[in-house]
Formats: C-alpha cells, structure tokens, sequence
C-alpha cells in the first residue's frame, strides 16, 4: 500500500519496531534520531537533521515532549509546514498540559497535534499488538488512524486533544500499582521459601493473572532488568497523574506511595533500568547495590 508520506523521530525501544511496522505497511517512510547509527539501520530512510523531514505526517517516539521541543523548535516546525506537514502525533506519555501546550504552538503552523501515547511496552511495539489511546479532532483522528492501525491492534478516539493523555496516565496508574504488587508477592513468597516460578504458574491460573504478570515476572525472579519501560518515565508518568488529580481533586493514595517506592530507583542509580527493577527496593539482595548483569 501507498498512503500519507510519515516520519518517526526518536528509535529507541518503542519508536524503532513501530518505524519498522510502518515500513512494512508501505507508508513511504523517514526516520531521525539523535544517535545516528539508529537511524541508519533503515538504509536511506534516514535524514541527518529533523529539518531534513519531508512527510505528511511525523510521529514522536521520544521520551516526552520536552524532547521533542528540543528537536524541533519553531524555525524546524516552520520548515516542517512549508513541506507539507500537516499532522504530528505525540506516541509518549506526557502531561495533559505539556499536550495542550504542543497543541498551540503546532497550531500557530497550521499543524495539528494527535496526543496518541502507546500501551503494550516494547514486546507490544515488537508485535505490532500496542494499545493506543489517541486525542484529536474528528478529523485529524481520521487522517491519522490507517497509520496507528499499521502498529498497534488496539486504537481508541478518545475525544478532543488532551484526552489520549489523561487516559495513558490512567493506564499508567493501573500498570505501576500492579507491578508493584507483583514485586511485593514475590519478595513475600521469596522470603517465605516459596519458589517463585512455581507462583507464577498459579498466578496466570487465576484472578492475580495481568498483562503485567505476563510481562514482566520473569525479569524479577531472574532480576535481569533490560529496558522495557525505564524506571524514570514511570516516576515521569505517575508525576503527571498527580499532578492531574491535584487538578481535578482526585485523592490517588494508591498512585502517590507507588510513586514514592518507585522514585527510590532513581536514587539508587536505577532510573534507566526497565522500571521492573522496583524488586530491588523490595529484595535484601538490592540494598542499594545495582542488580546483577
């Protein structure tokens, strides 16, 4: 197939199999990113500079929006509209502020903003099976969804733009309670001499099954924690969902102390560790030592 020319900035963990998704679906493709060797695994897909971009549409893979600021200030956007661009879609999770505010600047281009942050982690991106949450207009969401379709199994119009964030940080509220559940169980059952893949069995057999479980019990009972979701946009993202509910006075109980056990990582050195490694703050064998390679 042929459709809208598309660029993904930022080939990290996630951006990279979803760049590949989309070249295999046929979009004519570009791709930046700040290490260049990244880039150049896609052959000449690759552009040198983010103002070299040519397409239609441009997807962000970067950590936040912050990034992508960084990248493309107001002289590259300019560039980027008198090309052609018409639509960029924001796949990181960031604030429903920091959305809004990307929103009004793009617009001042004549740029419309799709916040559309992905769910599923990089075995999702892998698989092309990720769950995106996207907050549009009618018509930006229309132009852009065959190319959401092409890398996730899951693509939900939210509402306006803003609403794609407000509903990955919900996600995120779930995804950080669970995982530390399943770090608390399995320190417990540890200590009480059970064997943790043995519970793990019985988990999946039962209520305490989870996406989580599946996804990441085998990174903490072998404490091998090769990046998925880094501990540091876990704390990123739980930040931003009090920051919301202190906006709209939701209480987050829950949500603030797993906030706090999680922001322990990044004190100890393990903020760029996939943010499973929360078992260290659990474990007698992490006590602030980093986890075993």
């Amino acid at each position: 197939m042929r459709g809208p020319t598309v660029a993904m900035v930022g080939l990290g963990p996630m951006g990279a199999p979803v760049a590949g998704h989309l070249a295999r679906a046929g979009f004519p493709l570009q791709v930046w990113n700040r290490t260049r060797e990244r880039a150049e695994a896609f052959g000449d897909r690759a552009v040198a500079h983010p103002g070299d971009l040519r397409a239609e549409i441009v997807l962000s893979a970067l950590p936040d929006v912050d990034q992508f600021d960084e990248i493309a200030p107001d002289p590259v956007i300019r560039e980027w509209a008198g090309h052609g661009t018409t639509h960029v879609v924001v796949l990181s999770t960031t604030s429903r502020e920091k959305a809004g505010r990307l929103a009004e600047r793009l617009g001042g281009f004549g740029i419309a903003v799709v916040d559309a942050p992905m769910s599923g982690g990089d075995a999702g991106a892998r698989a092309g099976t990720l769950s995106l949450m996207a907050g549009a207009t009618p018509k930006a969401y229309r132009h852009v969804e065959p190319v959401l379709r092409s890398f996730a199994a899951t693509v939900e119009h939210m509402g306006p733009p803003g609403t794609g964030t407000v509903a990955k940080l919900c996600n995120q509220v779930i995804v950080a309670a669970t995982l530390l559940s399943v770090a608390e169980a399995l320190d417990l059952a540890r200590r009480a001499g059970l064997r943790g893949e043995q519970l793990v069995r019985v988990f999946r057999g039962g209520l305490a099954a989870s996406a989580v479980l599946e996804a990441k019990a085998a990174k903490i009972l072998q404490r091998e924690y090769g990046l998925g979701g880094s501990a540091a946009n876990q704390v990123k993202d739980l930040r931003y969902a009090a920051e919301l509910a202190d906006e709209l006075g939701a209480r987050l109980p829950q949500s603030r102390r797993t906030g706090e056990v999680f922001a322990e990582l990044l004190g100890r050195g393990l903020g760029g560790e996939d943010h499973s490694a929360v078992y260290e703050v659990l474990s007698p064998g992490g006590g602030g030592e980093p986890p075993p390679r």
